[in-house]
C-alpha cells in the first residue's frame, strides 16, 4: 500500500482526481449488490417513518449551511 501511495503522490492533481473518480465509480458499481444490515434497515425505516409523519419538518440545504456558520 505504501508503494502505491508513493506512486499516486507522483501524479498530477488532475490525474489523481481522475483516479479518485475511477475508484468511486468502481465502488458504486459494486455497491449495488451490497446488502444492508438489519440495523441499517431499521435506521432507514425510522428516518423514512419520521419524514412521512412530518414531511414539512425539514430544512433546506441553505438553512443547513447557514446553521453551520
Amino acid at each position: 500500500m505504501t508503494q502505491v501511495l508513493g506512486e499516486i503522490k507522483k501524479m498530477s492533481v488532475a490525474e489523481r482526481i481522475l483516479l479518485v473518480e475511477a475508484i468511486w465509480d468502481s465502488i458504486a458499481a459494486e455497491s449495488q449488490s451490497m446488502e444492508l444490515s438489519q440495523a441499517q434497515r431499521e435506521h432507514l425505516k425510522s428516518r423514512l417513518d419520521s419524514y412521512f409523519e412530518k414531511p414539512d419538518d425539514v430544512l433546506t440545504w441553505d438553512e443547513i449551511k447557514s446553521s453551520l456558520k
